[in-house]
């Protein structure tokens, strides 16, 4: 059983006995893990209270090669998620990246980029960054780097160019926007604002390696998009997202 090393952003911790806990990573190496942390729960455990959610942490786990869980050894605290001491808007956010992490990544299948986007992100968050914008960001990255990212130019029935109109169909089953000919009999179709395609597709684009969102914004948009990428994830995911719920914030 190989002994492995990365950094790790804590996910989701789940009580497994009286002292121990079972942890779900996104580590820069190795992708989402879950491991059992043994003795986590005491109040002088061996891994001095670095286990906590969004926690940015260097941590030591011993790989099994079966469909055990992987035995986490060490975690050494690099830091810690503190929004909750400024803004609940912030807190949220953060749960809402830790969730979206976990739902929409698999075990062992590693992304470095999209982890360096969600330190990115939680930096932000963590920080003085706009929450929505962040979000935003991150959300359209991660669509992007795991190949679920809609189409905004194009039909996703046909292929053709999408003409101007007041507002553009948008297929949350077909994944894009649609032409005249291709709305007809689809369900669950949302019409969008030109303007708001354009913001989506900027947040979209993969132009730079900066891991910087490319605006802050509009205040008349938020409500739209939040409303439109909710809905997206929804469908992708097959249920809603439990943070949801307490997004609604970042529409105002």
């Amino acid at each position: 059983m190989a002994t492995e090393k990365s950094l790790a952003m804590i996910l989701r911790v789940v009580d497994f006995s009286e002292s121990s806990c079972v942890v779900t990573m996104m580590t820069r190496d190795f992708g989402k893990i879950s491991a059992l942390a043994k003795g986590a729960r005491r109040p002088k455990g061996p891994f001095e209270s670095a286990i906590d959610l969004l926690a940015l942490c260097r941590v030591v786990f011993i790989h099994k090669p079966s469909d055990a869980l992987d035995l986490l050894t060490e975690a050494k605290l690099e830091r810690r998620f503190r929004a909750a001491s400024r803004d609940l808007t912030r807190l949220y956010a953060g749960f809402y990246l830790a969730e979206l992490l976990n739902e929409l990544t698999d075990e062992a299948d590693p992304h470095p980029e999209l982890f360096d986007a969600a330190v990115r992100c939680w930096t932000a968050l963590n920080g003085e960054g706009d929450v929505g914008t962040n979000v935003l960001w991150f959300e359209m990255t991660a669509l992007r780097h795991l190949g679920h990212l809609p189409l905004w130019d194009v039909c996703a029935g046909c292929g053709q160019s999408i003409t101007l109109a007041p507002r553009i169909p948008f297929g949350v089953l077909a994944g894009g926007v649609l032409c005249p000919q291709c709305r007809v009999g689809q369900r669950q179709v949302v019409g969008v604002r030109p303007e708001i395609l354009q913001l989506l597709r900027t947040f979209s684009r993969d132009e730079t390696n900066e891991f910087e969102p490319p605006m802050t914004l509009p205040a008349d948009g938020r409500g739209e998009l939040r409303g439109l990428v909710n809905q997206f994830f929804a469908n992708l995911l097959g249920r809603r997202l439990r943070m949801h719920q307490y997004l609604g914030v970042l529409a105002s």
